[in-house]
């Protein structure tokens, strides 16, 4: 059996990783903070450590299954924060996140300290590093929904159609609407932040009103 004090270390280790963890989410605003990453993490390791330790007493490799039964238990946690918002899914990085803190747990719990340690440094490098630079970059697109008011609206087609073609971009469900003695154009795109500043310039160019806002996106 392991010594006590070699199961304290590895339950400590994995909650200090935990909550380094915890304490990026909680500063990034986001579910799943500093508590529920350190038990998740304690949880994983905990459950290691009890599967070897039964399995070298009874002789019995079958307990072994425990380890398994981790993984589907967290993927059943992780799919609790995942939610539709606005016509986007939001959710799958602290799902992800969550998944990852256990397995970290699970390397802690078996005495990898330095793999655990070095996943650890990965993640955290990921959501912090990673993340800035999808800002700085403009990188993320989102799925949204135009309504262009005009006099015109057939003489407006040809505009929208050449600033999307520049930027080789589709339009969907491209629609005219008569509403109150105006027509309203209405399409849907799905635009990186550079791409939506590049159209929203040009609408303000044509001086023409115009709403934006999220839509749903069409299941595949």
């Amino acid at each position: 059996m392991l010594p006590f004090s070699t199961i304290v270390y590895r339950l400590l280790w994995a909650g200090f990783l935990g909550s380094l963890v915890g304490l990026e989410r909680i500063r990034s605003k986001r579910p799943a903070g500093m508590r529920t990453s350190l038990f998740v993490c304690m949880a994983a390791a905990l459950f290691t450590i009890v599967s070897s330790e039964v399995a070298r007493l009874t002789g019995d490799t079958s307990t072994t299954r425990i380890a398994s039964n981790i993984v589907q238990g967290i993927g059943f946690l992780g799919a609790g924060v995942i939610l539709r918002d606005k016509g986007s899914i939001v959710g799958m990085t602290t799902a992800a996140t969550i998944f990852l803190t256990a397995a970290m747990g699970m390397a802690a719990g078996s005495g990898l300290y330095k793999v655990s340690g070095i996943v650890c440094v990965i993640m955290l490098f990921t959501l912090i590093v990673l993340a800035r630079l999808e800002k700085v970059f403009k990188l993320r697109s989102q799925y949204l929904l135009f309504r262009v008011s005009s006099e015109n609206a057939a003489g407006l087609l040809p505009e929208i159609h050449q600033l999307f073609g520049q930027m080789e971009l589709p339009i969907d469900h491209l629609s005219v609407l008569p509403v109150e003695g105006k027509h309203v154009l209405q399409f849907v795109a799905d635009l990186s932040p550079h791409q939506q500043e590049k159209v929203t310039a040009k609408l303000c160019e044509l001086g023409l009103g115009y709403e934006m806002m999220p839509a749903e996106r069409p299941s595949s």
